[in-house]
């Protein structure tokens, strides 16, 4: 296994690596929607923060030589439930017809108390 760290994404709130690469898959850790510059969170609605979360994903991947494109499945959490057809909206968008497998579930307390995080399983292609 290989622990990847990624400039330009958010840095790690805790200890934990961006991305743990593992034989051709790529295991990313949740996104929350964290200005990489200020660590603050950035939206005040589910959809704002849905977008600040993609930027960052697409952040990690991007560093890797990745794109949404390889994300094979996804986990959303989100505080609400009532905050689903908001994300849904933004996350359709945001794969431009590319549909992985995907799991939604509403936590008590997403970190910094977001109202979103993403995390996602990547198959890399092979050569790289």
């Amino acid at each position: 296994m290989q622990a990847l760290f990624v400039d330009g994404a958010p840095a790690a709130i805790g200890p934990y690596c961006h991305a743990m690469r593992a034989g051709n898959l790529l295991f990313c850790s949740g996104q929350t929607p964290l200005d990489p510059v200020t660590m603050k969170l950035v939206g005040e609605t589910i959809e704002e923060q849905t977008v600040q979360v993609f930027k960052n994903i697409s952040a990690v991947l991007e560093g890797l030589g990745l794109s949404l494109k390889d994300i094979a499945k996804t986990t959303v959490f989100l505080r609400s439930m009532d905050d689903f057809k908001g994300m849904n909206g933004v996350y359709a968008t945001m794969f431009d017809g590319h549909t992985p497998a995907r799991s939604t579930i509403a936590v008590k307390q997403n970190p910094l108390d977001a109202m979103v995080e993403i995390e996602c399983i990547v198959v890399i292609p092979d050569g790289k």
